[in-house]
């Protein structure tokens, strides 16, 4: 992961130290050129390039450069521009029980996959679980669910294909509440961005059984999609994290970085597997050593 943004950041440090002992923007515009070609193909938004570029300008104007004054600086714009609140989610039955947690994004990104993850963290972390299978309308949905539920030994509660998912939910909230269960993981239905109908019962599900947390899944293979499906779901519900799944076969890296920026929403988990081990916190400074080191 990120390979390919640290191998555009690396052609960057070598092609201006080359050029240039002091910074001086005409003589370098055609590497910032450049750079801005390598960011945008790796996925990184429009709105990132720029600061990106603009910060760089501001931060090396006029002084003598090194790779590692470059590298400096990238290291104060990223960490700047991966600056948001961030969720302790795994204390968060620590504060409130039930802790409802409602999971949301489009068909096909892993999303029943990374519930099934964190339900094993919370297992790991002596927490009580119970999932809700309010995707009543996927083919398979329940099923799946149901499968990892068997598997981690936790309780499913779950209704007929065609039931409310409104429903199902407030059943999941009920029955931990009545049977002490710390937390409750609520599956929904892949939500397409058209489809104005079933985002109209997401927003009902959210407003009567009142989720502590609302968390994105985005697929990070999808590049610039995965931060406009971000921006979407945080404008039409107000999410309060992401989880990107498939980040280990992402080279680019870049929609992670996006998602993150464009709705000022941490990035909580990056799923890099198949097993239920394979749901990682974000370290952003793990993140910007990988990029940059």
């Amino acid at each position: 992961m990120f390979s390919s943004l640290k191998k555009a950041f690396s052609k960057f440090k070598e092609k201006t130290t080359q050029v240039a002992k002091k910074f001086e923007e005409k003589k370098l515009s055609s590497i910032f050129e450049e750079l801005e070609e390598e960011l945008i193909v790796n996925n990184i938004s429009y709105e990132i390039v720029e600061k990106i570029k603009n910060d760089l300008k501001r931060k090396l104007k006029g002084k003598e450069i090194s790779k590692e004054k470059i590298k400096s600086a990238l290291k104060e714009i990223l960490n700047d521009v991966l600056s948001v609140e961030e969720i302790e989610i795994l204390k968060l039955p620590e504060v409130k029980k039930p802790a409802i947690i409602l999971f949301v994004g489009v068909n096909g990104v892993g999303k029943t996959t990374s519930i099934a993850k964190l339900a094993k963290k919370f297992q790991e972390n002596g927490n009580s679980v119970v999932l809700a299978a309010s995707d009543t309308f996927r083919a398979a949905a329940i099923e799946q669910l149901e499968e990892h539920a068997k598997k981690l030994g936790i309780k499913l509660i779950k209704q007929d294909y065609g039931a409310d998912p409104t429903a199902v939910a407030f059943d999941a909230k009920k029955h931990a509440e009545s049977k002490g269960i710390d937390v409750v993981l609520i599956d929904t239905a892949g939500r397409q961005h058209a489809s104005e109908d079933l985002m109209n019962e997401l927003r009902k599900l959210n407003m009567v059984v009142r989720p502590d947390l609302k968390i994105l899944v985005v697929d990070s293979l999808t590049g610039n999609d995965a931060s406009e499906q971000a921006k979407y779901f945080n404008q039409k519900i107000g999410i309060d994290g992401i989880i990107v799944s498939k980040a280990d076969a992402d080279e680019k890296g870049g929609a992670i970085i996006s998602a993150a920026y464009e709705t000022k929403k941490p990035i909580l988990f990056l799923g890099t597997g198949q097993n239920y081990s394979d749901l990682k916190s974000f370290e952003k400074s793990e993140i910007i050593s990988k990029i940059l080191d």
